[in-house]
């Protein structure tokens, strides 16, 4: 007979916490165990639940889309760049046009300056357009690795209090208690 590693209909599926490594039935609660706080992210234990759970929820080392603020100022103004860019074009092509029809082939010299001179606009407009685009990307990085290392940070700082806490319960039992005064006579 096969052995599934699936949890059964009616098992508690627990898992480890993710602070002091116990067995925690339900990750949306307070660890019984190192009283760590719930995980954000983690679904609420459902007694009828058949499929496996995950042990950490996805929230929990990853950047939500409500972290992270849009920059609406920053994205109107390279869609009005790169509008800017569209209108050039449009009076480049309306210019050759008018130029042709009442200069014929005398305005080809000007215009293949005037031309040179609005494609090049019209570029570095665009370009610019692209650049602030960049720069929201650049901001969401940002935020993003701040957020995420404040989250280490904390998580750092909960295992090094814990560590403490076993470290000062290794010297000094709850259960040994010592009476200073007879320590005192003593010496």
């Amino acid at each position: 007979m096969e052995e599934s590693n699936e949890p059964r209909p009616g098992d508690a599926a627990e898992h480890p916490c993710p602070v002091c490594q116990s067995e925690r039935p339900d990750l949306s609660k307070p660890c019984p165990h190192c009283g760590s706080p719930a995980i954000e992210g983690a679904e609420e234990l459902d007694a009828g639940a058949t499929g496996p759970r995950r042990a950490l929820p996805e929230g929990l080392f990853t950047v939500r889309a409500t972290d992270i603020e849009p920059y609406v100022g920053l994205r109107y103004l390279s869609k009005l760049f790169r509008l800017m860019a569209i209108i050039l074009v449009l009076l480049l092509i309306a210019e050759v046009i008018t130029g042709f029809l009442t200069q014929g082939g005398l305005a080809l010299p000007t215009l293949l300056g005037e031309a040179s001179k609005l494609i090049v606009l019209a570029g570095l407009l665009w370009g610019v357009g692209d650049l602030a685009i960049l720069l929201i990307d650049v901001g969401h990085d940002v935020r993003a690795a701040r957020i995420l290392l404040g989250r280490q940070a904390a998580h750092h700082l909960q295992e090094h209090h814990r560590e403490m806490k076993q470290a000062a319960s290794a010297e000094h039992p709850p259960d040994r208690v010592t009476d200073h005064r007879a320590s005192r006579g003593r010496a």
